[in-house]
């Protein structure tokens, strides 16, 4: 059974991201194809994709590498996830389906009992969830594609350290559902910016540094004007 291209991307990602192929190794198609247990045709298809994507590089005399990305492009995707989040919000306030209120809503109510219980061992994962279900309530298949690349990516070169109260940044969660249910977009837009510049700030890059002495996240961007937002 021939298995598909994005299939193997996916797990030639995954295992980037998870640092199983360090920054700057070879990526032979000879033996990703052995590890995966796929010919080399859609391990070629699945290269050129995460080139695409900014996680491989092809280099003159080596072939296919893992990309080894620079402070400032790493501060980029910061930036551009506190511009494309808010945006994302805005439009499923403007678009978003019943079925995706239902998610949204018992992901928060997870959210919440696991943080006030103090069992954060699933509110990573949640939060993920609920970002992404975000993402596909503002019905842009372009922007919901954008995001989830801007999050794979923001994994690879970042650490994350566990919010100081997940009862409050689970109610910033609670108060973007509440603001797309309304279809209120500028409140949306307005709570999600500030969820997530809280949220960048607790992200640490893992290079040049590496995981042991990860630096403090730099970026350019303003802060947020959020004089007079309630929660």
């Amino acid at each position: 059974m021939r298995i598909p291209a994005h299939s193997v991307c996916t797990a030639i990602r995954d295992d980037i991201v998870a640092g199983v192929y360090e920054r700057g190794s070879r990526l032979t198609e000879e033996l990703l194809a052995r590890r995966y247990g796929v010919s080399r045709v859609p391990v070629r298809e699945a290269l050129r994709t995460l080139e695409a994507e900014g996680f491989v590089v092809t280099r003159r005399h080596a072939g296919a590498c893992v990309a080894e990305p620079t402070e400032h492009e790493a501060a980029d995707l910061l930036e551009m996830r506190m511009l494309l989040e808010p945006l994302g919000a805005s439009r499923a306030a403007q678009r978003r389906t019943e079925a995706h209120l239902k998610v949204l809503r018992g992901l928060v109510r997870l959210g919440q009992e696991r943080a006030r219980r103090g069992n954060s061992e699933d509110l990573r994962s949640l939060g993920g969830w609920f970002h992404e279900t975000l993402a596909q309530s503002s019905g842009s298949h372009a922007l919901t594609s954008m995001l989830t690349q801007l999050r794979h990516k923001i994994a690879w070169m970042y650490t994350v350290d566990a919010p100081a109260s997940p009862v409050d940044s689970w109610a910033e969660h609670g108060a973007i559902v509440d603001a797309v249910a309304r279809g209120d977009s500028e409140r949306a837009r307005a709570v999600t910016a500030l969820h997530t510049e809280r949220a960048t700030a607790a992200h640490r890059l893992r290079f040049p540094g590496g995981p042991d002495r990860p630096d403090r996240v730099r970026t350019s961007q303003p802060p947020v004007n959020m004089t007079g937002l309630r929660l």
